[in-house]
């Protein structure tokens, strides 16, 4: 092996070393993160000795925010607050970033990827404290005299807002899955006599789905994880949310204004890390489902590809 091999091969296992560290380093780290979480958060119930039951389960939220315990503190208000902000920012926000998606790869692909997807990106940098500000400012006036309410501050009012925020998101991820369709199934589809629409909705639009489904994802885990923009037009009341217009609060916003104003090792601070131990396993629960949906559909399309090619073989 001459000297110029040699420095090939020495590089070449250098860097792939270097990026084998790099994944490890990583993997442990969010394996950290979890077991941390996990040791913060038992606490809740080997501690204190509240039933998981009881935090998952109850509305009742009265923690002592001291190390001899005795509150309560069920998390209920709050898993309910998240769960119904974030589903109606998804139920807002994925048909118009869908829509978009579609309209700059499909319908308009040169105005779509030089002028329109740069600003759908510029979206995505504004803080968060800007979508709050113009939320409470713009929105919620808007939402008080449309709606003839007292106050503005509701749910409908922070899942406009996260709609808004994941709304890049989304488009982004979904227009990259649209554009890795192959052009060829599109010709394909056009020679066969489809129509723009045929072809988009019956061809590109399945194939991309794995992609547009891990984009709806991504929106919904940023939107679980959102707190301050969420924090100035939810309302901030700990209660159960009985409509739309109902203020109350969710686990990041509760965590937000708590944490730092709880003592360290008390009561109050281990049912706030137990909360965001369940937003680490929400954050999982996502990858995972998106892992499983996008091998399934890759194990559909390998099947009908390996069904297609035996059935020449047969002719």
């Amino acid at each position: 092996m001459n000297t110029s091999n040699r420095k090939m091969f020495a590089k070449e296992y250098f860097w792939r070393g270097l990026m084998t560290v790099c994944g490890f380093f990583v993997i442990s780290l969010t394996i950290l993160i979890g077991a941390f979480l996990v040791y913060k958060g038992s606490a809740t119930f080997l501690v204190y000795h509240h039933s998981v039951f009881e935090f998952l389960f109850s509305d009742a939220w009265a923690p002592v925010d001291s190390k001899t315990g005795g509150g309560k503190v069920g998390a209920l208000i709050f898993i309910v607050g998240s769960l119904c902000t974030c589903a109606l920012a998804i139920i807002i926000s994925a048909p118009f970033s869908v829509g978009a998606a579609i309209f700059m790869t499909e319908i308009q692909e040169k105005f779509g990827q030089r002028f329109f997807r740069p600003v759908v990106e510029i979206f995505a940098g504004i803080p968060s404290v800007v979508y709050g500000w113009i939320g409470l400012t713009v929105l919620l006036p808007f939402i008080k005299d449309i709606f003839h309410r007292q106050v503005g501050h509701s749910v409908l009012a922070a899942g406009i807002v996260l709609a808004v925020m994941i709304f890049p998101t989304i488009t982004s991820v979904s227009s990259d899955a649209i554009l890795a369709v192959s052009k060829d199934c599109r010709m394909a589809a056009y020679g066969l006599g489809s129509t723009r629409w045929q072809t988009t909705y019956k061809i590109v639009l399945p194939a991309a789905g794995p992609g547009i489904f891990s984009g709806i994802i991504l929106g919904l885990a940023r939107a679980f994880g959102e707190a301050l923009a969420v924090a100035m037009v939810i309302g901030q009341t700990t209660a159960l949310p009985s409509s739309l217009f109902s203020t109350t609060k969710t686990l990041t916003t509760q965590i937000a204004a708590v944490m730092g104003n709880s003592s360290e090792g008390g009561e109050t601070k281990s049912a706030l890390w137990s909360m965001a131990l369940i937003l680490f396993l929400l954050s999982l629960f996502f990858i995972f489902l998106i892992n499983y949906f996008t091998k399934k559909n890759m194990e559909k399309m390998s099947g009908t590809v390996s069904g297609k090619s035996k059935g020449r073989k047969r002719i």
